[in-house]
């Protein structure tokens, strides 16, 4: 028996997340928001907090300043039932903290990357690869150790039977250096949206996208937004899974992240790639029923009657 359903490793942050702004920003003018929440943030926190919330046991392999933001993250983290022993508090750099413009169902964000971008394997307990069934990584490219040890770490994950998803995220400066072809081998399931995995592959459409990773992932769920998700499995065909819409979105944050915690939650479970879609596509919808993007998950119940009710989920 493992001690973890799922670690999730990497980054770590605050989000200021302002909603009901009047208007882009624009230099030398000042805007108003009408709305202000500061939370746990980041993609990865966001995945962990809500896998907990449906009921996975999860921990947390991050590192966070000795600071304010770093207390806000930890207790934040314990409080959504994610165990905290393999954070890394670190005097020398400042947690991290996004400004997250939201705007329907589009988001601006500014990012100060802190404490994260400096983590690498180095600074990982090897129990972490021991004490769980599954790893889950997101934002690579906000972490620079991470990401320059991404294929030890995944190598670390196989040799002790450890499932592993990835999630690159944006790429802020827009390289988009990520050798796929490498990587895809050793992940059991890649998970980018749409537009990520256009700009990863240097492809002008999905399609195009979607045959360039076919011959390396065992397995890719693609978010589309209003539009689903997509799942692609080795030697078997694509699998559309359309939305649950919601008519009156609060807001988008971390509705990827909330995927991803429906997916690999049921996929820690032993669920087939299939069910763990449809139950992906439930929890990002629950997540747009709320600010931020952890507020929606009190429970893994009331996710489910969330997604009953107000979706038609069963």
């Amino acid at each position: 028996m493992k001690k973890f359903d799922i670690i999730a490793l990497g980054e770590l942050n605050v989000d200021l997340i302002l909603n009901q702004i009047e208007g882009q920003p624009e230099i030398g003018k000042e805007k108003f928001a009408k709305q202000m929440t500061l939370t746990l943030g980041s993609s990865t926190a966001i995945f962990a907090a809500n896998a907990a919330a449906l009921g996975a046991k999860v921990a947390f392999c991050g590192m966070i300043g000795n600071d304010s933001f770093g207390d806000l993250v930890e207790t934040s983290l314990k409080k959504k039932g994610v165990d905290t022993c393999h954070l890394i508090r670190q005097d020398k750099y400042a947690t991290g903290a996004t400004i997250c413009m939201s705007y329907d169902e589009d988001r601006a964000n500014l990012t100060y990357q802190g404490a994260m971008d400096f983590m690498s394997l180095d600074d990982i307990d090897p129990e972490v690869f021991k004490q769980t069934k599954h790893i889950h990584i997101s934002s690579i490219y906000m972490q620079s150790g991470v990401k320059r040890d991404l294929m030890k770490i995944l190598e670390l994950c196989k040799e002790n039977g450890v499932t592993t998803s990835l999630d690159t995220q944006w790429d802020p400066v827009e390289k988009w250096d990520l050798d796929y072809k490498a990587v895809l081998p050793m992940l059991t399931v890649f998970m980018p949206n749409e537009t990520e995995l256009k700009f990863l592959t240097h492809s002008e459409n999905l399609e195009e996208a979607i045959e360039k990773i076919r011959p390396y992932a065992n397995a890719a769920v693609i978010k589309c937004g209003s539009k689903g998700s997509i799942l692609m499995r080795k030697g078997q065909s694509d699998r559309k899974q359309d939305a649950l819409l919601n008519k009156h979105v609060v807001d988008c944050i971390g509705a990827g992240d909330s995927f991803n915690s429906g997916f690999i939650t049921r996929l820690a479970a032993g669920d087939p790639l299939d069910k763990c879609q449809e139950y992906g596509n439930m929890t990002g919808a629950v997540n747009t029923t709320a600010a931020g993007g952890t507020t929606a998950f009190t429970s893994r119940e009331d996710v489910e009657k969330i997604g009953r009710e107000r979706f038609g989920w069963s």
